[in-house]
């Protein structure tokens, strides 16, 4: 598990630089956004994975990983705002937002680590097309749940989904990065 560890600081890595870059760009702007329009953005990154894995024809130039990217970081926005609820108006400083960014990473990561124990690393025989699968059945979840206005009767609630979420692009990208 060292290894798992070290590969997924490294994801990790290169996803908060992408949110810190963004964040210098844009400010918090995705602070107005409403959780269903956060999953619909990530399930618009899923979609457009599969239809990769799918099709022999590329429109346009952009691979899987950098979608994979997306995910994470909108499920990590989607867990601030469960948090820190909607806002009018963009309200978060680089530095609240990163911190917020790590605290997130680190109770998935922590997440990860707990569940991959106990599964002997048995995402590391799934294929990348598993792993989109799964995101986009977490994702109807999400969407299920955000229909029911959040209540469920036996299930994980959204922020177990988005956590999931998370974890298998992460694994994603360490198979892709594995693959190159």
């Amino acid at each position: 598990m060292p290894d798992t560890s070290k590969q997924y600081d490294s994801v990790i890595t290169t996803c908060r630089t992408l949110f810190e870059n963004k964040m210098k760009d844009y400010g918090s702007a995705w602070r107005i956004l409403r959780l269903p329009s956060l999953t619909d953005q990530i399930f618009i990154k899923a979609q457009r994975i599969r239809s990769l894995q799918q099709n022999d024809v590329r429109k346009v130039d952009e691979g899987e990983a950098s979608e994979f990217v997306g995910i994470i970081n909108y499920c990590i926005m989607a867990l601030i705002q469960l948090d820190k609820g909607i806002v009018e108006q963009p309200d978060m400083e680089l530095d609240e937002a990163l911190e917020l960014y790590d605290q997130k990473v680190s109770l998935t990561k922590q997440l990860m680590m707990d569940k991959n124990h106990d599964y002997g690393e048995a995402w590391r025989d799934m294929r990348v097309s598993s792993l989109t699968d799964l995101i986009l059945q977490k994702l109807l979840r999400v969407k299920q749940i955000e229909d029911n206005k959040g209540k469920t009767l036996v299930s994980e609630g959204i922020d177990a989904n988005y956590q999931d979420m998370i974890n298998y692009a992460v694994f994603a990208l360490i198979h892709l990065k594995e693959t190159e």
